[in-house]
């Protein structure tokens, strides 16, 4: 049987089979953090009785263990429901296993009628203006890897220091779905440590154990820059900063907590 041309194939309502694209580039077995973001973002925003007049602000990720290339479970929760803000809780469950992501989005009410609007940050050069820029090397032919188109304004992945890149999905998260927006911004927001690496990849791990994503707009479009930076402490603490950009302009910011240390360690 021929691989899905998508992130995942769906099994049943909330049951998810992962194909060789959602891999990451460090472990053959595990996923990169991104598709199983957006999958759990997707769930939580598109559960049955959903609120047609909210949207995410905000959500963040706890990433207990590495997302295992198997099927996988998302379950879906709702701890508080208010007039204008509600509270939703999700899991990613692989089948026989126990969680190993967990997320908790806040939605806010949106306006009938349109209200103030102010924004912050630089409109920052079109992936047009961009030509396309290679990942690292991977050990693996297909991937995550792959499976993104990068385009980076300031950096690259080889080279160490703050970044900036345009990334857009070659393939839909499920397959013969449609991939919204918010999919996008979910599926990208977790490469900023590896944007902005200021590190050797081949002489330091910095493995981020949580993901947070803040939108102030709903993004448009195909393409999703992560204008990413990298701070770390002696102690072997980092955080990833990020500003997220569609191609109107600023949209939010994604932070990531790092655990840094040498490959010896």
């Amino acid at each position: 049987m021929a691989e899905p041309e998508a992130f995942y194939e769906r099994i049943s309502e909330n049951r998810f089979t992962a194909t060789e694209h959602t891999r990451g580039p460090w472990d053959a077995h595990a996923q990169h953090a991104g598709p199983p973001a957006a999958l759990l973002g997707r769930a939580m925003e598109e559960r049955p009785g959903a609120r047609s007049d909210m949207r995410l602000a905000r959500v963040t990720y706890e990433i207990v263990k590495p997302v295992p290339m198997r099927p996988l479970e998302v379950s879906v929760h709702v701890l508080r429901s208010g007039r204008s803000v509600e509270l939703v809780e999700a899991s990613l469950t692989p089948e026989g296993g126990t969680p190993v992501m967990l997320a908790r989005a806040l939605r806010v009410r949106t306006l009938q009628e349109p209200g103030p609007a102010v924004a912050d940050g630089a409109q920052l050069p079109s992936p047009g203006e961009t030509a396309d820029t290679p990942f690292f090397s991977v050990p693996w032919d297909i991937g995550y890897h792959t499976s993104m188109e990068t385009r980076f304004t300031e950096g690259t992945f080889r080279a160490p220091g703050p970044g900036t890149c345009w990334m857009r999905m070659r393939l839909p998260l499920v397959a013969g779905e449609e991939t919204r927006p918010l999919d996008r911004v979910l599926v990208a927001a977790d490469s900023g440590n590896g944007i902005s690496n200021v590190l050797d990849f081949n002489r330091h791990v910095f493995v981020n154990a949580d993901l947070t994503v803040h939108l102030h707009r709903h993004p448009v479009g195909e393409w999703v820059s992560v204008e990413a930076r990298t701070s770390v402490d002696p102690a072997g603490i980092g955080l990833a900063d990020s500003r997220l950009h569609d191609e109107k302009g600023p949209i939010g910011r994604g932070a990531q907590s790092l655990f840094v240390a040498s490959r010896q360690t």
